[in-house]
């Protein structure tokens, strides 16, 4: 070997073009497009919670007014016959009360008509219950003199709010020149305070806004997540462990699997109309009650639950069984003190989530009458009752201004619930899950 031999460079081969650069070029915009898709995402979530929040915020504070009223007894009982007819005090003229502490209060004379009747448009109607209560309760306060806070009618809570916009002609808004300077004067002196309005969630129905809450519609939810969770838990593990662990795989368990799939994708008015013929059709369940509710949103949870505690069983290792039967345990045994308990989070998971689903249902219970005008709160599954998204529903459909931040303030109670819902779901998977 000469040394031109030895001090020659070795000839490297010429590196070959993959396309290194342009596979990690698309990684890259791969991953700017998901970004961006979770950015639009979020910030369409964030669009959404700002206009239901900044629309709702404020129906929990309702406009109050703090009158001085003197249960006069020749307004309540002018004939004086409460001692022989307790009923002889229901029918009194409660508001009038209140329109004379008003009138009082703000110094103004009650005989002229056009002012009596601006300052009975200050204060809700929902007085006359207000003050009638307050008697038939103890009817010991006639002839005294008792401060109360009253509500304020929904046209003055919602100017008294900055909802209504005071610049332009009296003629084109719904609270008066002169009932302006009432509220201003009011406020001045500390009469008049925006309170935190239980009412939304005690009151029923109502045509006026001030008196209008949730409490019948949360009731009536509640009656039916009861009777879906009674019925859809057992029922659906039920069904999963057999067609699990113990039905015989053929064609009949085949067709059974692909119907239980494909009723988890049936539009849930489907169930409406099932419900209407079945329930109320046949078996002539009433109308509007919670049970026939519950019952029908049972039918669209159970496919739900199915699915899930199905997956929750397949999730168990098969050792465990093995190990199970291998002991001596029968399959029964093996089921319900193995497997069972291991699939429970998941079984918890996928029952919290289907209920959840079933909180926010409208449709179907729309068309079983749940959408009836009901103001008394019921009492059993059987009375009548409505439903949060089916209130929130009906309120969306008036056209009072009051009503717009009441129907905001409901939504925000119902994402509130399946908020909840849902974080409980979470912290139950995450607190008895078991990693294999």
């Amino acid at each position: 070997m000469t040394d031109a031999t030895i001090g020659s460079p070795v000839a490297r081969p010429a590196r070959r073009d993959i396309g290194l650069k342009r596979r990690y070029a698309a990684e890259r915009r791969f991953r700017l497009y998901g970004v961006g898709a979770i950015a639009i995402g979020i910030l369409f979530l964030f669009a959404l919670l700002f206009s239901v929040v900044s629309n709702g915020y404020s129906a929990f504070w309702q406009t109050s007014i703090r009158l001085a009223i003197n249960f006069d007894p020749a307004i309540i009982d002018p004939q004086n016959k409460r001692e022989t007819d307790p009923n002889a005090i229901v029918a009194a003229n409660y508001p009038q009360l209140a329109r004379d502490a008003l009138a009082k209060k703000l110094g103004v004379d009650t005989s002229d008509r056009q002012v009596s009747r601006q300052l009975g448009k200050m204060i809700s109607d929902g007085v006359r219950t207000q003050l009638r209560d307050m008697v038939l309760a103890d009817p010991s306060i006639i002839g005294t003199t008792r401060d109360v806070w009253v509500l304020a009618s929904g046209d003055v809570d919602s100017a008294n709010k900055g909802q209504i916009d005071l610049s332009v002609d009296q003629a084109r808004r719904k609270v008066s020149d002169q009932q302006v300077k009432w509220i201003g004067q009011l406020n001045a002196d500390g009469t008049m305070a925006k309170r935190f309005n239980f009412g939304l969630f005690s009151f029923g129905a109502s045509s006026r806004p001030e008196t209008a809450g949730v409490g019948v519609a949360i009731l009536g939810s509640f009656y039916m997540m009861a009777i879906v969770l009674v019925l859809s838990l057992p029922i659906g593990v039920a069904a999963s462990i057999y067609l699990e662990e113990f039905a015989p795989r053929n064609r009949l368990t085949d067709i059974i699997e692909v119907n239980i799939n494909n009723l988890a994708a049936v539009p849930s008015i489907v169930y409406g109309l099932l419900g209407l013929a079945v329930f109320i059709g046949f078996m002539g369940l009433p109308r509007s009650a919670a049970l026939v509710g519950g019952l029908v949103l049972t039918l669209m949870t159970l496919p739900t639950i199915i699915i899930a505690t199905r997956a929750a069983l397949r999730a168990v290792p098969p050792s465990i069984r093995s190990a199970a039967l291998g002991l001596g345990a029968s399959k029964m045994q093996m089921v319900f003190h193995h497997v069972l308990p291991l699939a429970a989070p998941g079984i918890l998971t996928g029952t919290i989530i289907g209920l959840a689903h079933a909180l926010g249902e409208t449709a179907p219970l729309l068309l079983i009458g749940m959408v009836a005008f009901v103001v008394d709160h019921p009492t059993t599954p059987l009375d009548p009752s409505t439903a949060l998204p089916v209130q929130i529903y009906m309120w969306a459909n008036e056209a009072e201004r009051a009503f717009v931040e009441r129907t905001s303030g409901a939504i925000i109670i119902l994402l509130v619930f399946l908020a909840v819902m849902n974080l409980a779901a979470i912290i139950l998977r995450n607190r008895f899950e078991r990693r294999w």
